[in-house]
């Protein structure tokens, strides 16, 4: 294990699903020259085998599940060089996100049980890399439950054959659900390990958007954030017309390569329009 002058500082960014955290990770990439002074940021494209074994835990939690994520974790920090501080940001941390058929078919309705054994695990194997002072934190970003309840239904209905209108699904979720209650859950179960949250809609005049969630965390200087560019909305949901041509294709028969071949269509359509003012997804 390489040394370091001072204890090494994780920060977690692992979710949740549908709460900025495209555009919170495109910033970072983006900005990662500027930023590498203070923060060592990894995301989706150094750990693609990691975040495909917590994608698969997330469906299906079995026990071998988890200790392949483990193993792919372990393969994973022993290439990180220490450094004072280090970002890591992946919503598949969280697991699958709710809404999502387990393998048993049912839907997964809730974050807490998979995200906590994906906690644990990602506390002990930081502190195992980088030593027993290490400082692990833990960040999830939160969005109000009827926004984030119709983006991750807009999401589900362009990559499943989800067949609810937006009432029903909106039904399936107990009226006690919400982002913040699965964040409580799961401070609960990590403390003492910090726990830090931050609701999108307190990040919606940022400059730096969703990111601003993870620069709260540190002491950057005023002069590296304001010489960052302003932050662009990326991975925005549909337009209801849109989502209301997925339903439909659902409801209807037809082959699933066909059906993924429309949606794929639509969604490439949407994109090549200009942007405009609307909601995070």
């Amino acid at each position: 294990m390489a040394e370091v002058d001072a204890p090494v500082r994780v920060i977690v960014h692992a979710g949740f699903h549908k709460t900025g955290t495209t555009s919170l990770q495109v910033y970072l990439e983006n900005n990662r020259a500027a930023l590498a002074p203070y923060l060592a940021y990894y995301g989706k494209s150094e750990m693609p085998d990691l975040d495909e074994a917590a994608r698969l835990y997330g469906l299906r939690p079995f026990p071998w599940r988890l200790a392949a994520f483990r193993s792919a974790l372990r393969v994973f920090l022993t290439g990180l060089p220490p450094a004072p501080v280090i970002a890591l940001s992946r919503e598949r941390f969280c697991g699958a996100m709710p809404g999502l058929r387990g393998w048993h078919g049912r839907r997964r309705m809730s974050y807490a049980p998979t995200a906590i054994a994906l906690a644990r695990v990602l506390t002990e194997e930081i502190a195992r890399r980088f030593g027993p002072g290490t400082r692990v934190e833990f960040l999830y970003t939160l969005r109000a439950r009827e926004p984030w309840l119709h983006s991750l239904y807009g999401h589900l209905l362009r990559v499943t054959r989800l067949r609810d209108d937006f009432d029903r699904f909106r039904r399936r979720f107990p009226a006690r659900f919400s982002l913040e209650t699965e964040a409580a859950l799961i401070a609960g179960a990590l403390a003492p390990v910090p726990v830090h949250t931050a609701p999108l809609e307190a990040l919606a005049e940022a400059r730096a958007g969703p990111a601003q969630a993870l620069f709260d965390l540190l002491d950057l200087p005023a002069e590296v954030t304001a010489a960052l560019p302003p932050a662009r909305r990326w991975n925005r949901g549909h337009p209801a017309k849109t989502e209301a041509r997925f339903l439909h294709l659902n409801r209807a028969g037809g082959g699933a390569r066909t059906r993924r071949a429309i949606k794929e269509d639509l969604g490439r359509r949407q994109r090549a329009r200009p942007e405009k003012p609307g909601p995070e997804r």
